[in-house]
């Protein structure tokens, strides 16, 4: 039976930051030192970092020649698994830096991430969910598969690192460069696009915090979450919003 929460001490508290637009490299640096502080026990909490990168293209641990940049674009090789992707404005990021429980359940963490997702899509009327043998969250249909979320994470002295990818409202030509996580015979698409309708990263923040909180503990948000303000203000950089 799985174990109630993923985290080491579910009773600590689950800062959540809010930090708005961030280079790649200086939230690289920023996850890392985060990291180790959570491992050495300097830091006492687990957090989550939420944020959007300008146009950057990653390359994981088993990218291949293949699926790099079409368009002469800069890569940044980093230390988590999966293959090559994008980030950019309209993509919302999301950085946990998580004290795993024991034993390790690497494969548990992730499906959490991508139920939280999933439950995501779903709150703005986006129906997703998982395709046999790869990670992420998709809308399959009549039209085809195309991934929604990506997943790429590292845990490194039973702590986590890099995360999930949400295509809120990107410009999604960005895609075409690359062969998106290295899969050719599907296609991206964003929740604005499947939901017809203009949806912003601002207004998705709220129920991505609500919904990885809760995939993580198996419980309601409760007021243990660092820095909770008034679920009907706008998110400001540095500030969690939660409801």
């Amino acid at each position: 039976m799985p174990r109630e929460s993923i985290r080491t001490d579910p009773e600590t508290p689950f800062e959540v930051r809010t930090l708005g637009v961030v280079d790649y490299q200086d939230a690289y640096d920023t996850q890392h030192s985060l990291a180790a502080e959570r491992a050495d026990g300097t830091l006492d909490h687990d957090l989550l970092l939420l944020l959007e990168h300008p146009s950057t293209y990653t390359a994981g641990k088993r990218t291949e020649p293949s699926d790099l940049p079409t368009n002469g674009a800069n890569v940044v090789d980093v230390d988590r698994g999966g293959r090559i992707t994008w980030h950019g404005p309209g993509q919302l990021v999301g950085y946990p830096i998580v004290a795993l429980a024991q034993p390790l359940d690497v494969v548990d963490y992730v499906r959490r991430i991508e139920s939280a997702l999933i439950a995501v899509c779903a709150r703005f009327g986006v129906t997703a969910g998982r395709v046999d043998g790869r990670s992420g969250v998709w809308v399959c249909d009549d039209a085809g598969e195309r991934k929604l979320g990506q997943i790429g994470i590292r845990v490194a002295r039973g702590i986590t690192l890099h995360g999930f990818a949400l295509n809120v409202n990107p410009d999604m030509s960005a895609f075409d460069a690359i062969v998106p996580c290295g899969i050719a015979d599907a296609g991206v698409t964003s929740l604005a696009l499947e939901a017809g309708h203009e949806i912003t990263v601002d207004e998705v923040l709220v129920d991505i915090v609500d919904a990885v909180r809760s995939a993580f503990d198996h419980r309601e948000v409760g007021a243990d979450v660092i820095g909770v303000t008034d679920p009907q203000a706008s998110v400001e950089p540095g500030v969690a919003s939660v409801r």
